[in-house]
């Protein structure tokens, strides 16, 4: 009777394990003041931490344990990185140590077996290497569908948290005494990059990036995850061309390319602490690039750049076993996504290099070049950090212009290319105004500052200015000769350049901001489209706070409810900074919108999904790219005249986008 009565309980467990509240809780606890050991209000976790045997349990791995052995065997030997040190991806050694973790988590056959092998890992190694592989595991593992990954600003502060601010928040701690903080943006109004510092610094922004590269791995080399490069390029060439329209917006010329041959014009000071480690690392103005020692020389940088254009040039790149793989066509630009960036799925690593990825490593290291102050790696080395640097985009307009280079040797569209004879759009408007402005927006920073369970935790927080717009429809009416689905395609353009001359549509196609792409019913007769901004496909609402997250799984699990499922990724652009910023009197944009044929959709039902939320820039996990058409489309390839684009289902339209103080 006592071993059936313990098989029940096991049961039990099991099962709560399985439902979605208790798989949130856990994940929840594991990601809890990740910098401590696991708190003993989580009894169970802290239990599985200390009596967990991972070895013994290989046959519930996919691989049968081949991972698990192996990450079981470093620690045993004390090969992985000590705890309390900063971690970089960009480090070869520390990425292996976590993508071992991560291997470990997918191998799970159920989520019983992911959690309780995060938990025991968690006490065994490096903090950092632990919360980027356990968000990357909890990403892609089938066992985590529907967990929903707190914010990364809550759970490590420091990387989007100035030095400031840090310090202010420890006095609050260590004098027991609730805080609520002022965060500023780094510089001052001596540096005219200052002007559009809400940009780099914005950190749901941040933290859209740090998630795509989670989504996207350069280092991935599970599930084949589809146009993989080819998203590289656009959610990169979207970041740049926002940051343009950002600079546009505050009186400043769009941002200059990154050249090895000439020095860094714009220093940066970070104002950032690791939370082990250090400062972030400075650099000054018209700082000439160095070969980082051991890691990567500035003419290899050249030499990988001029492989790359020659391959452009010539049509097609060549495969590691000597095969000319041709690039100019529509599958051309996923080609070269993964050799620039470069991912594992470059066709010919050792001859193309990974240009992205080194390039990152270089801006980063310029501190330090030799390594001789054994300084850390720069913001440039973290994804969560690397845009407060301009050198950031600079860097992707440089490599933005290689693709561009691409994009523009291939043909022109043609008019039966754009044309879809079933539509005419015979009216676009806006319902709202276009109207940004500034916020204070507050986040906890718990998490940030260390702590014993013996004293009781002091409120302390931070608030920062973000920018944000008042909420807007598109009225789209259109008449169409028979039932279809249709696609929509919504584009803003700026009009004018930094000396306020209008551009032709060849000149301002490629800085085109995507608002919105999504599938409707198109019926016979005249229809009319009224569609939300927060609807858009690019985007996502703010995140749930950890606190509430935590609050919410708890309450469901006590209660034995259901916990929420949501269709919440941590990858997309904020939907906050879904406009640009405007003018005070106005800026002018072109509304490009384009209908085209349904039979654009990759997936089934396009009209009755929307794919994944923020599929514009993120796709959707596991599936398809649901827009057969290349990203960018119709505006990815040169246009030779304008006229081309008098098609009755395309409509351009000006618009103009409105910034108030209050």
């Amino acid at each position: 009777m006592k071993w059936f009565l313990l098989a029940v309980a096991l049961l039990a467990s099991y099962a709560s394990a399985e439902d979605l509240a208790h798989k949130q809780q856990a994940i929840n606890q594991l990601l809890y003041k990740s910098t401590e050991p696991i708190r003993s209000k989580f009894a169970e976790l802290k239990e599985i931490s200390k009596s967990w045997k991972p070895l013994d349990h290989k046959h519930h791995c996919t691989d049968g344990g081949h991972a698990l052995e192996r990450l079981v065997k470093e620690v045993e030997d004390g090969n992985m990185l000590e705890k309390k040190h900063w971690f970089s991806l960009f480090n070869t050694r520390q990425r292996e140590e976590a993508i071992m973790l991560i291997e470990v988590l997918l191998s799970c056959t159920d989520f019983e077996y992911f959690r309780n092998h995060a938990a025991y890992f968690r006490e065994h190694m490096n903090e950092g290497e632990f919360v980027y592989a356990l968000y990357v595991a909890v990403t892609h593992s089938e066992t985590t569908t529907g967990v929903i990954l707190p914010p990364l600003y809550e759970v490590t502060p420091h990387m989007f948290t100035n030095s400031e601010a840090i310090q202010r928040a420890y006095t609050a701690k260590m004098t027991h005494t609730p805080a609520k903080l002022q965060m500023e943006f780094t510089g001052s109004k001596k540096n005219p990059e200052q002007r559009v510092a809400y940009f780099g610094e914005d950190i749901g922004m941040n933290s859209h990036h740090v998630h795509w590269h989670m989504d996207f791995p350069f280092w991935w080399e599970g599930y084949r995850i589809d146009r993989k490069g080819e998203l590289f390029f656009w959610a990169h060439h979207q970041l740049t061309a926002r940051f343009d329209a950002e600079r546009l917006s505050n009186y400043l010329p769009v941002v200059d390319e990154l050249y090895w041959s000439r020095p860094i014009e714009e220093g940066f000071a970070p104002h950032t602490t690791y939370r082990y480690g250090g400062e972030f690392p400075s650099r000054p103005d018209n700082k000439a690039f160095e070969d980082v020692e051991g890691i990567v020389k500035v003419h290899e940088m050249l030499d990988t750049e001029s492989r790359i254009r020659d391959a452009i040039h010539h049509g097609y790149v060549t495969s590691k076993d000597g095969k000319a793989i041709y690039i100019d066509n529509d599958r051309g630009i996923d080609i070269l996504g993964d050799i620039i960036e470069s991912s594992m799925y470059s066709p010919n690593i050792p001859y193309y290099g990974a240009l992205h990825n080194y390039a990152h490593i270089l801006l980063g290291r310029q501190a330090d070049p030799k390594g001789k102050f054994n300084m850390p790696p720069g913001v440039m080395e973290h994804f969560e950090t690397a845009t407060r640097d301009p050198s950031f985009f600079r860097l992707h307009k440089y490599m933005d212009n290689i693709f561009k280079e691409h994009k523009d040797k291939l043909p022109p569209y043609k008019t039966n290319d754009l044309l879809y004879s079933n539509i005419e759009i015979k009216d676009v408007s806006i319902d709202g105004e276009l109207v940004t402005y500034f916020e204070d927006f507050e986040f906890n920073l718990i998490n940030a500052l260390d702590d014993t369970e013996q004293i009781d935790d002091v409120p302390v927080s931070t608030s920062v200015h973000r920018m944000n717009h008042k909420p807007f429809d598109y009225h789209i009416i259109y008449n169409a000769k028979y039932d279809a689905v249709a696609t929509v395609r919504i584009f803003l353009c700026p009009k004018h350049d930094y000396n306020h001359i209008e551009l032709k549509m060849d000149e301002y196609r490629w800085g085109c901001l995507e608002m919105d792409k999504f599938w409707v019913d198109a019926h016979s007769g005249e229809n009319h489209i009224v569609r939300h901004a927060h609807e858009s496909s690019v985007t996502i609402p703010d995140r749930i706070p950890f606190e509430d997250l935590i609050k919410q799984a708890d309450e469901a699990v006590a209660n034995d409810s259901e916990f929420p499922r949501r269709d919440w990724r941590a990858c997309g652009h904020p939907a906050r900074l879904l406009l640009p910023k405007g003018k005070s009197k106005g800026m002018e944009f072109v509304l490009f919108v384009a209908i085209t044929s349904g039979d654009d959709a990759a997936l089934s039902k396009p009209t009755s999904s929307e794919h994944g939320s923020a599929h514009g820039y993120c796709g959707v996990r596991g599936e398809i790219y649901p827009d057969k058409r290349p990203m960018g489309y119709p505006l990815d390839r040169r246009i030779p005249d304008d006229r081309l684009y008098h098609v009755p289902n395309i409509h351009l339209s000006t618009v103009k986008v409105y910034h108030k103080k209050h």
